[in-house]
Parts: C-alpha cells; structure tokens; sequence
C-alpha cells in the first residue's frame, strides 16, 4: 500500500476530480495541474494524475471510496489514450526539469510548454511538442505540418523521441526562410 498523499481524487467515468480542499487548489496554483472548477476541486488529466500518483502527491479512489492502484490505473489510461505511454514519458521529464506543461490540441500539436517559473495565462508557451517513439517515422509533409504548427502559434516546435528504455530525447525544428 502507498503511503497517504495529500490531496484525495476521485476516479470514475474516465474523469479525475479532486476533493475541495487548500492542498488541490494548491496543485494548481502553484504548479498548475490541472484546471480549477468553479467549486474549488480540480479537474486533472490522466498524464497529470498518473504523475502525482507516481510523486506521491494523490490518492486515487474509485467511487466507493477504495483506493486505485497505480498498476490498475494505468492500465485503464493505456487503454483510453492509446499513445498514452509515450505522452507520459515526454509529460514527466519535462515536469522534472521543471518547466510546466499542458495541452496543445487547439494549436494542433501534443503539448505546450512555458518556461521556467511562467505559469499559463502570465505569459505564452515556448514551445510545442510532438511526442515520437524511437522506431516512428513519419513524412516530409508531417515534419513541415509540424514545423507550420510551431511556426504559426509563434512557438519553438520540440519533437519529443522517446526510446526502449523510456528515454527521452529533443530535437528543437525552426522554421526558416532562405
């Protein structure tokens, strides 16, 4: 058994809401996990819940208030996210570099990620991200719908290769008039 986290989340109908408390709202304010709901509790994604989880930060229960198991937990994120596995290895060494990271699918790439110590909504993302494992290929016209992506929303593009081994590594594309 985990040891007890801090903020307690509620799993159920593939959403993850946490409780009311000063320790959620914490979660987002000062490192911004997920999105902040009118009542107080916070709304967080599987990439983000998975992580906490990991970090020891929540306790995931089901519905009838049992704990979740991180093994049963991912499972189901695997599951529901296909690629999760891959999202969540760029998702977490960027967390531990200590940068913030979120979603990008308005801009149409995985993730956005702002700087060191700027928050979303105080300034704009640097980069974007487009997570690959190591054996993915893709075309000349992805990589330049990629770079177009970047370029466009006034963003560094990152592409995101995780290997095997679970080990990440960036390659930084720019965009470039000749």
């Amino acid at each position: 058994m985990t040891s007890k986290a801090t903020v307690t989340a509620l799993f159920a109908d593939d959403q993850v809401i946490t409780e009311n408390s000063n320790e959620a709202r914490e979660l987002f304010n000062q490192s911004r996990f997920g999105s902040l709901l009118e009542d107080g509790r916070v709304r967080l994604s599987f990439l983000e819940t998975f992580y906490l989880i990991e970090k020891q930060k929540i306790n995931l229960v089901n519905s009838r208030g049992k704990e979740t198991l991180k093994e049963v937990f991912l499972k189901r994120a695997k599951r529901v996210e296909p690629r999760f596995w891959i999202r969540y290895c760029i998702f977490k060494n960027i967390r531990d570099r200590g940068y913030i990271i979120k979603t990008a699918l308005k801009f149409g790439a995985d993730f956005r990620v702002y700087d060191r110590g700027v928050k979303p909504g105080e300034d704009h993302a640097k980069w974007v991200i487009f997570p690959v494992s190591e054996g993915e290929t893709f075309t000349w016209h992805e990589f330049a719908a990629k770079n177009r992506v970047a370029h466009s929303t006034k963003k560094k593009l990152l592409i995101g290769v995780v290997d095997d081994e679970s080990d990440v590594s960036y390659w930084e594309c720019r965009w470039l008039r000749p």
